[in-house]
């Protein structure tokens, strides 16, 4: 164990590098949805939260919709604690309506709104904290435009499913460089769509990790912390892995592998650890200790980052987030 106290920036570079750590690092993420439509209010929130339970970095949480508002689904905004957003009717109700799905820049909208969070983060830690920007995979994006029918579309009419995948992936590519030059660390893809019992190993690679990859071209030298989220369950964890980023977030605790075997399937930088379903806001501080202790006895402690399988539930007991965190002195 390294003696020396690191900054947060060297803690984090040391856990992705797989070299020693003064202790391992750890975020924990939510959405704040009483305050994710305000740019300046989410950035001072999650600063806050940052500096209050002493994370390592952050990952910021704009809406999980903010990828398609833009192109017309119609939006519930419920503006309240625990009540994000949600998609009262998709855009797509057509296969003619894929065409209607046009590139955007990447200020325009609700896109420009989350620029505009980076910046007032990046205003507001320097270079204190990291911090990595969210975006969504094309095809997970189509997904929110249109639901299920992506997966017969992707049969009956692909060109046009293919021409809003490209529209889709030219804006996230313009998002994208818009973050950098706000100063971003990296970014925090997430794809909801590399699941096994949802699409074919063949269909995924057409429809997904083809415009999955130029996401990742278009920051390629530019960032250091580049985490992949995989959601769900029965995903394809081994593909997946394979892409460029440095670091892997997944459901280790629930949906699987476990992070023992994931040692096996990948070299990169394992986050995870909590189960946020079931454990983390639902049991005592001591359970949240004995959890995370477990966590690091089978991932090791280089090359782990301790974080939740996917967002934390806001009613969470703040004396859990403190508890995670403190779990760490000690191992």
């Amino acid at each position: 164990m390294s003696k020396t106290r690191m900054t947060r920036t060297e803690r984090v570079r040391a856990a992705l590098a797989k070299q020693d750590v003064d202790r391992i690092p750890i975020s924990i993420w939510l959405h704040y949805s009483h305050l994710d439509q305000d740019p300046r209010s989410l950035a001072e929130e999650q600063v806050r939260a940052a500096r209050k339970f002493d994370y390592d970095f952050i990952k910021l949480m704009p809406f999980g919709l903010y990828s398609v508002q833009d192109w017309g689904p119609r939006l519930k905004m419920f503006c309240q604690k625990g009540h994000p957003p949600i998609v009262d009717r998709f855009a797509i109700d057509t296969p003619e309506d894929w065409l209607a799905v046009k590139e955007l820049p990447g200020t325009y909208g609700a896109w420009g709104s989350q620029v505009t969070l980076a910046k007032h983060v990046r205003r507001l830690v320097g270079d204190e904290i990291p911090f990595i920007q969210t975006i969504f995979s094309p095809l997970t994006s189509a997904r929110k435009l249109g639901g299920e029918r992506i997966f017969e579309d992707m049969k009956n009419c692909p060109e046009a499913l293919h021409a809003a995948l490209e529209a889709i992936t030219r804006t996230t590519v313009s998002f994208i460089r818009e973050n950098l030059a706000a100063g971003v660390s990296g970014f925090f893809f997430a794809t909801q769509n590399a699941v096994s019992t949802e699409i074919s190993p063949e269909a995924y690679e057409e429809f997904g990790a083809a415009y999955d990859l130029r996401l990742f071209e278009a920051f390629a030298g530019q960032t250091w912390l580049d985490v992949i989220h995989i959601h769900g369950e029965n995903v394809m964890f081994k593909r997946v892995a394979e892409y460029p980023g440095n670091c892997i977030n997944w459901h280790d605790r629930w949906g699987g592998p476990s992070m023992d075997k994931a040692r096996a399937l990948t070299d990169k930088c394992l986050l995870g650890g909590l189960n946020e379903r079931d454990v983390l806001h639902t049991v005592d501080t001591d359970a949240v200790q004995a959890h995370v202790a477990e966590a690091v006895a089978m991932a090791g402690r280089t090359g782990l980052m301790i974080g939740p399988g996917c967002v934390a539930d806001p009613a969470t007991p703040e004396a859990n987030f403190f508890a995670a965190r403190m779990a760490l002195e000690n191992l």
